[in-house]
């Protein structure tokens, strides 16, 4: 017996999104990709500090923030992915995590098109069709 479509279109939007989160943490710490283009601005990150705290550079901060970003869309396909694949019946039955779910996406299609470049946006976007068209062919169960 074959896995219905919803359920399917969800994890696949759901492995998407890890997939980009597993580059990100590999860009994140190994390769050039997200280094400044200038050697002097990654020079300055290094050595300066946040209004916020003294604590930590901005460099620190940096690769703090690439590195909490990519587990998070990590977290979001391994969870979503799950979901979708071993326990689709909560996914049925929660308009908590189907709404949950289609609002992370959302909001990564609109800081991808705010502040990023196309290639994010794409992914953001497709793994949003996915999502949507995932949950359209999923029924609510009471």
């Amino acid at each position: 017996m074959s896995a219905p479509p919803g359920p399917l279109l969800i994890a696949a939007a759901a492995g998407l999104l890890a997939l980009l989160g597993a580059l990100h943490l590999v860009y994140t710490y190994r390769g050039p990709k997200l280094l400044p283009r200038d050697p002097a601005t990654q020079a300055q990150m290094r050595g300066d500090t946040l209004r916020l705290s003294r604590q930590t550079t901005v460099w620190n901060a940096w690769i703090g923030f690439n590195a909490s970003h990519g587990l998070g869309l990590l977290l979001f396909g391994a969870l979503y992915g799950y979901f979708a694949l071993w326990h689709a019946d909560w996914l049925a039955q929660s308009l908590f995590l189907r709404a949950a779910g289609l609002v992370v996406l959302a909001c990564y299609a609109v800081l991808a098109r705010l502040h990023w470049f196309r290639i994010p946006l794409a992914g953001a976007l497709l793994a949003l069709a996915l999502y949507a068209v995932g949950l359209a062919l999923t029924p609510s169960l009471p």
